[in-house]
Order: structure tokens, then sequence, then C-alpha cells
């Protein structure tokens, strides 16, 4: 199982929001870079990064703080002889130019959420060009879907959402419980479970990892990866240690 520490990112800040709520924020770095830096020296070789202004108006003003965050870790790993990070971005990601920017500019895979909702014709038309390089966002909040940052729900029930993103042959999905998120309150061990049986769609759990046995159980329900955030930020849980409890 991969672990993906995450780096949310407001106003060009790395940041975390509780469950969602972009009125209750907490700023951990002005310099997200120095934070992907961290995470790479801890020995992380992916990362999971979210614009969380584009999330919500599905524009891109932190376009230029993701390429200083690819820039920064492309130029660790050169110097340091290990392979390059693997870095996903998600958020705003709402039109073809948008998402071939991103990929254009050194990200490995973008994540469509909204747009995988409202624009049927952009996901296949991206899947049909870029492949693995696009995935899918499932926010789920009382089991509906939800789009625009979080802020709305879809009306599209968690199962026929999968089952659609199935029939087009969607591999990865990047799944949140957002009542989950940042509350420190464990991981959807339940909801993961019911995925990975019924889909056997390739998934990463996403949304109140906390500790290492929160690890151990989704690598036991084997999921293919694990986004980690605030348990990070906040000391819960140490990098490293979560890394090697993925292997």
């Amino acid at each position: 199982m991969i672990i993906y520490p995450a780096i949310d990112l407001y106003n060009g800040q790395a940041v975390r929001l509780l469950q969602g709520r972009y009125e209750d924020v907490t700023v951990y770095s002005t310099q997200p870079q120095e934070v992907a830096a961290s995470f790479f020296e801890a020995g992380a070789d992916h990362l999971h990064l979210v614009d969380l202004n584009g999330a919500k108006d599905g524009t891109t003003p932190n376009f230029g703080t993701v390429m200083k965050i690819v820039e920064t870790v492309n130029t660790l790993a050169d110097l340091s002889g290990r392979k390059h990070m693997f870095v996903e971005i998600g958020g705003g990601i709402r039109s073809f130019q948008t998402a071939e920017a991103y990929l254009n500019a050194g990200c490995d895979r973008v994540i469509l959420g909204t747009a995988a909702v409202e624009d049927e014709a952009l996901l296949k038309s991206l899947v049909e060009r870029f492949g693995d390089a696009i995935a899918v966002g499932a926010d789920l909040r009382n089991g509906e879907v939800a789009i625009k940052g979080w802020t709305e729900s879809s009306g599209i029930s968690m199962d026929d959402f999968f089952e659609k993103m199935v029939n087009w042959k969607i591999r990865t999905v990047i799944c949140t419980d957002i009542s989950k998120d940042g509350a420190m309150e464990g991981t959807s061990l339940s909801l993961y479970r019911h995925i990975r049986e019924r889909y056997g769609i390739e998934l990463i759990a996403s949304g109140g990892v906390t500790d290492l046995m929160d690890v151990f159980r989704l690598k036991e329900l084997g999921v293919e990866g694990a986004i980690i955030g605030k348990a990070l930020y906040s000391g819960k849980l140490d990098l490293k240690e979560a890394i090697e409890a993925a292997k």
C-alpha cells in the first residue's frame, strides 16, 4: 500500500480544513514546497495535492505553488539519486486544458471531482487521451457524492457513482469520507471494505487516517493507497513509521 502525505493549498499556503469547512481553516505553512521537501526527506515517494481554492470555484490560483512543489521535490530527487516523487493534484480541474497543463508541468496524475460528475464528456476525453494519468475523486457525505469543494451535494449516490466509474473503466478512485476528514477519529473501514469488495477498483482511502492501526487495517483491506493529512501535521502519526507499516 502506498502512503500519500497530503498538502492542501489555499491562497498559496499549506492548510487543513475540518470536514471541508472553509471557515474552519488551520494554516500550517506559508511555504508548501518546504512541507513537500520534508515529506520527501522522510522517505515518501508519493504526494497528494489539493487546490482548495480551485475545488470551490473551478480556477487554478495555486498553479504556481504546485509548480514550485514539483520543482522542489524533483531537485531533491536528482541530488539524492532517488526516483522522482509521484505527484497527483486535484481541485479545480474542470477543463481539458487545465488537466493537460498540470501534466505537462510535471504532475503525474490529475484528479477530477466535480467535473467527473458534471462533465462526463470531459472525463471520457481525458481518459482516452491520458489513460491512467486521470483519476476520479469521490467525496462522500451522507452516502452521496459532494462537489464544488464539498460545498454542494450532487444528489448522486455512492453506489451509482462507483458503478458508472467501473463501466467507464476508470482505474483509480480517491475516496474521501467527509465526516472523517480532519476529525482525528479514525478512518471509514466499513466504507472502504464495501467499495473494495463490490467494485474491485483501485482505491485510495482518504479522511480520518489517524494512527498506525488505521494504516495496518487499510492495508489488510487491500486498498492501494492511503492519504494522510492532519495526523502528520499534528504529530499524531510519524510519516516514516506509516510508510514502513504500509509496506
